[in-house]
């Protein structure tokens, strides 16, 4: 088994293992020796479940010999991030306190991955808690691409595994940017889909009005592929949405001409790196030559929003661990400590300000997409920042909400996007956008990214192989 199969895509992988060319044993047992060669350097898994993956391929495999096939991810070796619950490894998700606990029963998504066939690896590092940093104890993973390059927060383990060829797809949570950032630092494709659309039962909670899980790849087909298997209604979780789940797999050979794209040029230009500009700019005119049509439009105003989130998201985040917090503060990291002493002193009145403007935008969007199909705009306004960087960033309390203008409006309402690559900066590290759908418009975002990727090949770069 060559390296190069390690980096290939979910879709490919799977093709080749329904029509036995090779075996889910022979492809399971080669990414367990790619992690046990690189991961030592990346640090992105914190448990590796190498005889319980063997003897899922193993099984996966019986059932192909019986004319078995349980869909686009049988066979196929994935991982999910540590906030999922396990009933079969702990889930510590980025905590102290909860790194040797097994919980009783699984997320529904760690189920659905199963039920597709999917083999599970492991679970994958994340922050503290789902916030923007990990535990002082906890060590971080690091970015293939530059280990002394930002991997972004909190899906960092999920980012790093799936770019460095030690999974074919991972599981991730979005709550300001959580999905998006890794896919964008690392160079992958990521859905955070319209909240609600995957369940969120079994996952550790963040704020949980705010949190999306979803699926971080190569590509927009392998996306679509892990999305329709986690999506849809959860009798364990009253906030699934019931809408029926489209073939998101199936949409990705349709084109895009006539497909209505929106951007605002200042919202998406003013105080952005030049680099960031040029490679939206040119996604811009790959997108018309395909038959998009590009319509100007006039975003919503978000800089109150955008300031409203880390207070918004400290209640939620105070309300996820009244049970530990403060009884055990002593097992909590400084960063996630201080965002829920945030949220413990916010007044209600305050509450309600920021829930009025989430309101107000929300419906500010909807309004705009009555005239566009999706929209387009950048991931992170600067290129990837430097480890240096991020911590002199640190003293600046602004920083992290200029990184957050075009990830936590979405949060806030609920709007599904597909993250892309879409260059490489001067560095040598990745670039990307993002392209927005309206709710439950995950098909069209699936259809699109794939449009792009077949004349484009920014998804196909790779990151230096490092260690072993």
């Amino acid at each position: 088994m060559s390296d190069e199969l390690g980096f290939e895509s979910l879709t490919r992988v799977s093709e080749l293992i329904r029509n036995r060319s090779v075996s889910s044993v022979e492809v399971t047992a080669a990414q367990l020796k790619r992690i046990e060669r690189f991961d030592g350097t990346y640090r992105s898994y914190t448990t590796v479940l190498a005889d319980r993956a063997l003897a899922r391929a193993e099984a996966a495999d019986g059932e192909l010999a019986k004319g078995i096939w349980r869909g686009p991810l049988h066979g196929v070796p994935v991982a999910v991030k540590d906030l999922c619950n396990t009933t079969f490894a702990p889930t510590g998700a980025g905590t102290m306190m909860l790194r040797a606990v097994v919980p009783g029963h699984n997320a529904t998504v760690v189920d659905r991955l199963e039920q597709g066939g999917a083999v599970i690896l492991g679970k994958l590092s994340m922050t503290e808690g789902a916030y923007t940093s990990h535990h002082p104890e906890n060590p971080s993973p690091l970015n293939p691409w530059g280990l002394d390059h930002w991997v972004g927060s909190s899906s960092t383990g999920s980012g790093v595994a799936t770019a460095a060829g030690l999974c074919y797809g991972a599981i991730g949570s979005d709550t300001g940017g959580s999905i998006r950032f890794p896919s964008a630092t690392c160079g992958l494709t990521g859905i955070k889909p319209t909240w609600g659309r995957v369940s969120r039962y079994g996952v550790f909670p963040l704020a949980a009005s705010l949190d999306h899980i979803g699926p971080m790849t190569r590509d927009a087909a392998d996306a679509a592929a892990m999305l329709g298997v986690i999506a849809g209604a959860d009798p364990h979780d009253p906030t699934a949405l019931s809408a029926p789940v489209p073939d998101y797999l199936g949409e990705v050979g349709r084109n895009i001409r006539g497909l209505r794209i929106g951007i605002d040029r200042r919202f998406v230009s003013e105080g952005i790196d030049a680099q960031v500009v040029a490679a939206l700019e040119a996604a811009e005119g790959v997108l018309a030559g395909l038959g998009a049509r590009i319509i100007e439009i006039r975003f919503p105003a978000t800089t109150e929003l955008v300031r409203g989130w880390i207070p918004f998201c400290a209640v939620e985040t105070a309300i996820a661990h009244k049970e530990s917090y403060p009884a055990r503060s002593r097992d909590y990291g400084p960063d996630l400590a201080a965002l829920i002493e945030q949220g413990r002193a916010m007044s209600g009145a305050e509450l309600g300000e920021i829930y009025h403007e989430r309101l107000a935008f929300s419906g500010a969007l909807a309004a705009v997409f009555q005239d566009v199909d999706l929209m387009l705009v950048p991931t992170m306004p600067v290129p990837i920042p430097s480890l240096a960087q991020m911590a002199a960033y640190g003293e600046d309390p602004d920083v992290l909400l200029r990184i957050l203008r075009f990830t936590a409006p979405f949060d806030f309402s609920g709007s599904p996007t597909i993250t892309l690559p879409a260059g490489i900066d001067e560095t040598g590290m990745p670039l990307s956008l993002q392209l927005v759908g309206r709710h439950l418009g995950e098909d069209l975002l699936c259809r699109a990214g794939h449009a792009f990727q077949q004349v484009t090949d920014w998804h196909t770069h790779r990151p230096p192989q490092r260690g072993g």
